[in-house]
């Protein structure tokens, strides 16, 4: 029989974005809110502590869109209000679902913009590391945020970046390349740095906006050129014409013989549906070779579909570790103790899914998936690392699955949010968070790889370089050769080189800094195409 998903449950792209270091605000590279103007004294007024229900107050306001929604082929559900309504509603809405709505001051709206409120209305108690607990409080244009999540893949090179630093002196290398990309095409290989972008010195330059162009085209045919050094030292002149990159989500995966055994590893870029055969495939092959450990390589995986990490969770387990067993549980804050306050589903635990999955009709189905029945796992880590990334780390261990990192500190992201538009801006505010089987789930520093855990976010494991001299996959790269290492000697490896420094991107310094992805920001945007492609966009009726 076909067992029917629920939509929050197959999505991670209701996951949000915690702290990891970075701000909050309204897009890549810039998380604090801007300056919104003056504000209408008209309309509902504040009374300390007197909350008027969200839907009186919503979709009314100081300049309301008129027409009809390309988006959505409906007409916009503004009315004309004041910029009162739309700030007492962004009050009422935290107060009912913000996961700490018990931490918010109830701040007299006067005197602020509409943005300017929405910047206040989050909590102010920071983590253990002393970061803010909420680090991820932003908001957007909503026409940019529909174009952006409904508008298929992005265009570029099919490179993954490595940014080492975006002030002068800047460092940019490449992490990976998808095959058949336009860098695929190019020649281009792991490692190889950026010295120039159309002319402009990427080192030193000043022209921070001719980079940024070259660097991230806004559309498919874009041509700039590139002048890089290889690893090997070489100059390399290269002429790219952005293109819509389709990913390969799952790469390199082999079975390696080492004197512990044979040993699984998988590179897995991406939690989208596509990596599912994919997944099938590599773990058919670790199966029939009778891998005996397993490396998984999520160093440039930023999220995605959660049910594809509790997928990946039983491939890794097996059935007596996972049967009856949560992977992961939604929670929001003390008002909905068993139900979604935006949904109105009922909470149910996220199991570790055994099957194969038709995500076309949200149904598994009857086809079993392999699995390596391990007890153990290694896991390739970087501040890339987010999301249902973390989550299958996360997972794993609330069965008490070994997890041991080989890598970085991870992004962060154990929260999560609907975005709501309103009036035009579409606000992501913290409404719930995901624990494991023992109830664990504040992991907001990131997993920290380190030999002598101590804190509850602490993973067994070494703090290792991202090694670009060597392909991913090579067994003398960096990070993999630690693993493998760790295999025989129980130990983190003390060889030059390989145990490093955290992969931070190094604080600004003097001159213009160059635009850097933030890797949760990253994620969310994949995520919400995921939660376009499988279900309503969230706030919108029915």
């Amino acid at each position: 029989m076909l067992k029917v998903l629920h939509t929050a449950a197959l999505l991670a792209a209701l996951v949000g974005l915690s702290a990891c270091g970075g701000g909050g605000g309204s897009g890549p590279g810039n998380f604090n809110p801007p300056s919104s103007g003056g504000s209408s004294s008209s309309g509902p007024q504040w009374q300390a502590g007197v909350y008027a229900p969200e839907s009186e107050l919503k979709n009314f306001c100081e300049s309301p869109r008129s027409g009809i929604d390309e988006f959505t082929g409906r007409s916009f559900p503004d009315k004309a209000g004041s910029a009162n309504y739309e700030k007492l509603w962004l009050r009422s809405w935290s107060n009912d679902t913000y996961l700490w709505y018990d931490e918010l001051d109830d701040i007299d709206p006067a005197g602020y913009g509409v943005l300017e409120y929405f910047a206040l209305l989050k909590t102010s108690v920071r983590t253990p590391s002393g970061a803010f607990k909420d680090n991820f409080h932003f908001h957007q244009d909503t026409a940019e945020y529909k174009q952006r999540t409904q508008s298929g893949v992005e265009s570029g090179y099919g490179i993954e970046w490595k940014f080492s630093a975006v002030s002068p002196p800047r460092k940019l290398q490449i992490a990976f390349i998808e095959p058949g990309s336009p860098a695929d095409v190019a020649g281009l290989k792991r490692g190889a740095e950026v010295l120039e972008v159309d002319g402009v010195d990427f080192v030193d330059g000043g022209d921070v906006d001719a980079i940024n162009n070259g660097l991230f085209p806004s559309e498919a045919g874009q041509s700039h050129d590139f002048v890089f050094e290889t690893v090997a030292g070489e100059r390399l002149d290269v002429t790219m014409a952005s293109a819509d990159v389709q990913i390969t989500p799952v790469q390199n995966a082999q079975v390696i013989e080492t004197e512990q055994g044979r040993v699984g590893y998988v590179q897995f870029n991406s939690h989208i549906a596509l990596a599912q055969d994919q997944l099938i495939d590599a773990f058919e092959l670790f199966v029939n070779e009778n891998a005996t450990d397993l490396v998984v390589d999520l160093r440039y995986n930023g999220g995605g579909l959660l049910v594809l990490a509790s997928q990946l969770g039983y491939m890794v387990a097996g059935d007596a570790n996972t049967n009856g067993r949560t992977f992961e549980q939604m929670q929001f804050n003390d008002k909905y103790p068993s139900r979604d306050p935006v949904t109105g589903e009922q909470l149910t635990p996220l199991e570790f899914v055994d099957k194969r999955i038709d995500y076309d009709r949200f149904v598994e189905t009857s086809q079993n998936l392999p699995t390596l029945a391990l007890n153990r796992v290694f896991v390739l880590t970087t501040g890339g690392t987010c999301s249902a990334s973390e989550a299958f780390i996360n997972g794993l261990r609330g069965i008490d699955i070994e997890v041991i990192l080989i890598g970085d500190q991870t992004c962060g992201k154990p929260y999560g949010f609907y975005p709501t538009d309103n009036c035009g801006t579409t606000y992501f505010t913290i409404q719930f968070t995901g624990v494991n089987d023992k109830g664990f789930g504040e992991y907001s520093d990131g997993f920290i790889p380190t030999p002598t855990p101590q804190f509850p976010a602490d993973v067994q494991g070494c703090m290792v370089e991202d090694d670009l001299t060597l392909p991913l996959g090579n067994p003398q790269e960096g990070q993999l050769m630690a693993a493998l290492d760790y295999m025989g000697s129980g130990s983190c490896p003390e060889i030059s080189g390989v145990q490093g420094l955290s992969q931070k991107v190094e604080p600004a310094g003097k001159g213009l800094q160059i635009k850097r992805p933030d890797p949760r920001y990253r994620a969310t945007i994949l995520e919400n195409k995921l939660y376009q492609q499988f279900g309503r966009y969230p706030g919108e009726p029915q």
